[in-house]
């Protein structure tokens, strides 16, 4: 049975710069899954005999991140994998910042046979964490930490601010229901295995019944990573749930 990674390997845009494609310096496999890691490793440029002088790099945007040292602290990538993500995102976003439109255009190279347009909406306000319409440097590569290499409770708490659309601490029915049927969408009719039309609400009432303890008709954020720990169906969702980051 194909994956859904394998789906957007196949439909990846071709990342070839003049003939020949940089060959990414992430060592872990996991990363390459990412279609954020893919869209900043293919805008890579080539690296010239300065190209480790990130700093100086720094300079030439608008708005400019933090020393790669403190985002080195507050992240699980190493230096190296910082400035190849830095220099991708410039080239991308040369002002610094990336708005919801480049979202949505990524995702719908990445899933062709699909609607990604809600998806990339939910999915930016989840990394937009002050709600300005834009993302930095910053807050892009922090999220990006915390779903690849974060701990359980790390991308649990992650996953739970996607699902709670609204921000205001507890998910909905409605509001999950959103967040599942903009996944199914953006996978497309014709995945395989194929999906039926009322997927999406049978998954929601099923978790959504597992997860509301006290029956108050919205999950807090206590019941749902208590609730997600303990139960390997919904952990095997939420790993298939990585896979369309």
């Amino acid at each position: 049975m194909p994956s859904h990674s394998a789906h957007m390997a196949d439909s990846a845009p071709n990342r070839t710069q003049e003939g020949k494609w940089q060959k990414p310096r992430f060592s872990r496999k996991s990363l390459m899954k990412c279609c954020l890691v893919k869209w900043i490793i293919s805008n890579t440029a080539p690296q010239g005999p300065d190209s480790s002088d990130s700093e100086l790099e720094l300079a030439t945007v608008r708005h400019q991140p933090e020393g790669l040292e403190e985002l080195q602290a507050q992240t699980k990538f190493t230096r190296k994998e910082l400035q190849s993500l830095y220099r991708g995102f410039k080239n991308e976003c040369p002002s610094g910042l990336v708005d919801e439109e480049t979202f949505k255009t990524i995702y719908s190279q990445f899933f062709p046979q699909g609607d990604a347009t809600t998806y990339a909406h939910f999915l930016f306000n989840a990394f937009d964490m002050d709600r300005n319409g834009s993302i930095r440097f910053e807050d892009f590569v922090i999220g990006l930490s915390v779903l690849l290499r974060g701990s359980v409770t790390e991308k649990l708490r992650w996953a739970f601010n996607l699902y709670d659309i609204n921000k205001d601490g507890c998910i909905t029915k409605e509001e999950m229901l959103a967040i599942m049927k903009s996944i199914y969408d953006m996978m497309g009719r014709y995945t395989s295995p194929s999906v039926k039309e009322d997927a999406p609400f049978e998954h929601v009432e099923k978790f959504f019944q597992k997860m509301d303890r006290n029956r108050d008709g919205v999950v807090t954020i206590e019941e749902f990573i208590e609730t997600c720990q303990k139960d390997e169906n919904i952990m095997s969702s939420m790993q298939l749930f990585e896979n369309v980051i």
